[in-house]
């Protein structure tokens, strides 16, 4: 059995007998959640018990020799700075509180929907520092900020308890592709470093065989089987609407893809080489989106818009 299955089967156990799920709830109030409670689960770890990195050190890319050019990152540019997120360490962490100049960002994976995304982490004027609570909805990471103890959605975007409840995240756009990729694009980018101050083999893989099984471990209030579970899709919403680019679907087409979401014209940028993509408005700015698994991208989004290539 795969050291994943087992990690979690284990935090099933605990939901069960009401460790986590039933009676503590890693000690947040979810008097007034925005989700139905029964649907918010314990993952394991306590609150914390996954670390986020609050001081992240970075190195020059020549530095980064821990790296391999197929190794996954996330990559963010901001403010004439580029930064590099190894996925081997955000495996470990899922939350990277972290400034560009003046402006503080978090930057968050959650390893069981494969969704790396990055937001603003001012909400009101009031910059928020963020932990993993440790708790799941529809498998996705429950962040939490240490400020008001708000618990945030991260596929959302929003607080779904708490005194910030109903407050929304800013996206900001974050690439998700190999280092290669990434490199070539910022010759000049930083990459976070592997001295986290933690004690974690960053070099094993703690989620090996994940990808490839259908097997989702947590509850979802939305399934389709209409692709593999773990089938990589660009997601994006505007105005409302939710649509879904299956990378099966756009290594049959031809790309650049222009495309409509309700009314408005998109381009979809999709590397095969990289297993990577980007969504862009009319006039060539970058819409926030999201590379996530299918069964999540769908939990969240039911009534997504799906791009289907032309026979």
């Amino acid at each position: 059995m795969h050291k994943w299955m087992q990690s979690l089967l284990m935090s099933l156990l605990l939901n069960v007998t009401g460790v986590v799920w039933g009676l503590d709830r890693n000690g947040f109030d979810l008097s007034d959640s925005l989700v139905p409670v029964a649907e918010i689960h314990g993952g394991g770890p306590a609150r914390d018990g996954i670390p986020a990195l609050n001081h992240p050190a970075f190195l020059a890319a020549d530095q980064a020799d821990f790296l391999t050019p197929n190794d996954r990152v996330l990559g963010l540019s901001r403010h004439g700075v580029a930064k590099a997120y190894p996925i081997a360490i955000l495996n470990w962490h899922e939350v990277v509180n972290d400034q560009f100049g003046a402006e503080p960002v978090v930057v968050t994976f959650c390893p069981l929907c494969g969704t790396g995304m990055a937001f603003l982490a001012t909400v009101d004027g009031r910059a928020l520092e963020f932990g993993v609570s440790g708790l799941l909805y529809n498998s996705d990471v429950l962040l939490y900020d240490r400020q008001t103890e708000s618990l945030w959605s991260q596929i959302m975007t929003t607080a779904i308890s708490g005194p910030l409840k109903g407050q929304r995240l800013t996206m900001t756009p974050v690439a998700h592709t190999t280092w290669a990729d990434w490199r070539q694009r910022y010759p000049d980018t930083l990459v976070l470093s592997p001295e986290t101050g933690h004690s974690r083999d960053y070099g094993r893989d703690p989620y090996a065989g994940y990808v490839q099984s259908e097997q989702v471990m947590f509850p979802l209030r939305f399934k389709s089987q209409r692709f593999h579970p773990k089938e990589s899709v660009i997601g994006v919403v505007i105005d409302g609407r939710a649509k879904a680019y299956p990378f099966s679907e756009l290594e049959r087409a031809t790309t650049p893809l222009m495309d409509t979401l309700g009314q408005r014209p998109v381009r979809i940028e999709y590397d095969a080489a990289h297993r990577t993509g980007r969504v862009l408005d009319a006039t060539g700015q970058e819409i926030p989106s999201v590379i996530s698994f299918w069964f999540a991208w769908y939990g969240f989004h039911p009534n997504t818009e799906v791009y289907t290539a032309a026979p």
